[in-house]
């Protein structure tokens, strides 16, 4: 009774088979098929090597919010030359609140304005890849993953001599500001406190000393990070006059960076600027100087490094072999005339 109904189980369950066996006898295997059967496992092999590949590769998610933190300080990181001694220049923040930011953090350190040959070639370098930037903005993604980490960041060592006069000031570090509008800016004089603001001595400085033609090698706002680019580093500006006015209007986004190289709270920003020339007797007026009016964004972007998921990579993979196989095999099998032809498959 047992083997009877062990025999109508197993009966039961090869009615199950979805995938019937054809006998060795039915199957001849011909110089056709084997030709077949090497170029799909010659693709299989080609689409599964290049699938790991895409496995490999990574992509950056970009999702917005509302940017909740706005008590804390604002970290400007500023290193800018200027063609004019330091005694005669000063640099501060004046906030849309009317608060004068306190400029300790910065550094006066006399310099030449040229650069030498290695400081040249690292400019120009800087100023190519900010031109394919401007034109390919999906680069910004290899610079997020990457952080230029095989280039270097920063103006290479100054080379200058110490008997060449150092008509220059170079204006560099760090200060933290409010996070609201403000104007950090590079007058003539030294910065003055004053009730409605602030002001600058520039009563004892010369006309004919005025000269703001000036490089930015560095500027950017939050955590400063190695390798990163920002839109106004390398910038280079000739005054063609003396009283010469140099604006940049500056848009920052808070950003947080979540790559498999690093995590960072910073800051992006985008730039529009202008320039004019002050003449009273025409109509344009203004103070002389480089101006950088920023404002920052109430929304955050948050930047995510992503990776397919390795179940997904099998998934991907188990498709193109067992799609390949399916829709190349040619099934050539020969059958006995003899036979039934239900039994040939």
């Amino acid at each position: 009774m047992r083997r009877l109904t062990k025999k109508k189980a197993l009966h039961l369950v090869k009615g199950l088979d979805a995938f019937p066996k054809v006998p060795d006898s039915y199957v001849e295997t011909t110089a056709s098929g084997g030709t077949v059967s090497l170029m799909a496992f010659t693709f299989m092999l080609i689409l599964a090597f290049l699938e790991f590949f895409v496995y490999r590769e990574t992509w950056m998610h970009y999702e917005y919010e509302v940017d909740k933190d706005f008590k804390s300080k604002l970290r400007l990181n500023v290193d800018i030359t200027v063609a004019m001694k330091c005694q005669y220049i000063g640099a501060d923040v004046l906030d849309l609140a009317e608060t004068m930011v306190a400029s300790d953090g910065l550094n006066y350190e006399p310099v030449n304005f040229e650069l030498s040959p290695q400081q040249r070639f690292w400019h120009m370098t800087l100023q190519h890849i900010q031109e394919r930037l401007r034109e390919e903005h999906s680069l910004q993604h290899v610079l997020f993953k990457s952080l230029m980490k095989d280039s270097p960041s920063s103006l290479p060592p100054r080379e200058d001599h110490p008997s060449a006069p150092q008509a220059a000031c170079r204006i560099h570090g760090h200060i933290y500001v409010n996070k609201v509008a403000g104007n950090f800016h590079i007058t003539v004089g030294k910065a003055i406190p004053h009730p409605r603001g602030h002001a600058h001595l520039a009563a004892l400085v010369s006309h004919d000393s005025y000269n703001f033609s000036h490089r930015i090698d560095h500027l950017s706002f939050g955590e400063k990070l190695h390798g990163t680019i920002n839109p106004l580093d390398g910038t280079e500006k000739i005054s063609p006059d003396h009283n010469h006015m140099f604006q940049y209007f500056i848009t920052i986004v808070p950003t947080k960076l979540n790559t498999y190289l690093i995590a960072a709270d910073t800051h992006q920003y985008s730039v529009t600027e202008r320039e004019r020339p002050i003449n009273h007797a025409a109509g344009s007026h203004g103070v002389s100087g480089i101006f950088m009016k920023y404002d920052i964004s109430s929304l955050m972007v948050r930047v995510t490094e992503q990776h397919m998921p390795f179940w997904k990579f099998l998934v991907r993979l188990c498709g193109i072999v067992g799609g390949i196989f399916s829709t190349t095999e040619p099934g050539v099998w020969s059958c006995d005339v003899s036979l039934d032809w239900q039994r040939c498959v």
